[in-house]
């Protein structure tokens, strides 16, 4: 009969350890459960966060500068992009002669009126520390004056296209009303030629020559710096 009991005794001493050690299991499966889901809400906030920085930088610096400009671009034939924040100058005829690099007056003269106003805006307290680059690229259509080979009249395009940027570069540096602001400049202000690698198209895809034939001022924020330190910070 001692027996009896004492196995008894014995088997709820065992049923009671494997449902304290199931217990056990289950908080460890409870703890992972809800540390999974911290992370989760931690990534997202990090995402979250990631894409309100970058969105309102762009997008405030394109609204100071579509205000800016706005009654001015139809008649300087301008657009300015949002997704980029290229101010794209799209008239050809106005910027330079075919196959010159020397600037057209009538585009000095726009520059004259455009460049300060410009830098501005970007040299303000709001925007100053976020400048990465300041890019004038000229883009040129895939046409050269004479027929040859597209490779031969892509690398001629190149040089013109580097010229040109040069020659707008050049100017606008010497221009008294930014002189204050050159040493600044000659930081961030880059001249990049880019022949014919960016086309304007058609809407039935083919080539728009006289689109492609243009000036852009291409402003690059180190929001993707900020972005990387977000990043880092979370991690």
């Amino acid at each position: 009969m001692a027996k009896i009991f004492s196995s008894s005794k014995e088997n709820g001493e065992y049923w009671i350890s494997i449902s304290d050690m199931m217990s056990g299991l289950m908080m460890i499966f409870l703890f992972i459960s809800i540390s999974y889901m911290i992370s989760v809400i931690r990534e997202k906030d990090k995402i979250k966060e990631i894409a309100v920085t970058y969105n309102r930088l762009q997008n405030d610096l394109y609204e100071d500068l579509y205000n800016e400009f706005k009654n001015d671009l139809q008649k300087w034939d301008a657009t300015i992009n949002r997704q980029t924040l290229s101010v794209r100058f799209e008239s050809p005829d106005v910027l330079f002669k075919l196959g010159s690099s020397q600037l057209e007056n009538k585009f000095k003269e726009i520059l004259e009126d455009f460049f300060p106003r410009y830098i501005k805006i970007l040299m303000s307290e709001k925007y100053k520390s976020d400048i990465e680059e300041i890019r004038i690229e000229g883009h040129t259509s895939s046409d050269w004056a004479t027929q040859c080979p597209p490779d031969v009249a892509y690398f001629n395009n190149m040089q013109l296209s580097q010229d040109r940027t040069r020659s707008v570069l050049e100017y606008v540096l010497t221009l008294p009303s930014i002189a204050d602001h050159k040493d600044w400049l000659k930081k961030y202000l880059t001249a990049n030629g880019l022949s014919s690698s960016k086309l304007i198209f058609l809407p039935d895809g083919r080539e728009d020559k006289d689109k492609s034939r243009r000036v852009e001022f291409r402003v690059k924020t180190n929001a993707e710096k900020r972005i990387v330190k977000i990043i880092n910070e979370a991690e």
